[in-house]
């Protein structure tokens, strides 16, 4: 049994959230890791990770931004509570993606992911965040 294999297997299969499989074990575009994407989301693995699941507005995000493609790579967590309980995230090798139901999705990635955790994340005052990480005219970067 694979690491996709083993994942789907630990969740529960068909009857976990992940619902049936709809694709077979495929390779991913960058010809490094693997995939299967189920009715309720996907399990993603890599050399370099572990087998992690994505699913709902976050596997949303991570598909918009480009799967394992973007700067974010490939999970290295499954789809979590945040500590607060308010809400959900997934980490990437590239940063994280947080959701909340008053504000979505947004990545959060670099140095501000490392302030955001420094500040204790949601349990501080920047709560969740409401924008993904953007340039300004000169060379800073802000959520």
């Amino acid at each position: 049994m694979n690491a996709i294999d083993a994942k789907y297997t630990a969740l529960g299969r068909a009857r976990s959230f992940l619902g049936q499989l709809t694709t077979s074990e495929q390779d991913c575009p960058d010809r490094i890791g693997h995939y299967s994407h189920c009715q309720g989301g996907s399990i993603y693995w890599s050399p370099q990770t572990d087998a992690c699941e994505v699913h709902g507005a976050i596997r949303e995000k991570y598909a918009d931004l480009g799967w394992e493609r973007s700067f974010l790579g490939y999970p290295v967590t499954d789809e979590s509570v945040t500590a607060d309980g308010s809400g959900r995230y997934n980490r990437f090798q590239g940063g994280s993606i947080y959701w909340s139901p008053q504000t979505g999705a947004y990545e959060v990635r670099g140095a501000i992911r490392e302030k955001y955790v420094a500040l204790r994340g949601e349990r501080s005052f920047p709560r969740h965040p409401v924008t993904e990480v953007m340039g300004t005219l000169g060379p800073a970067r802000f959520s």
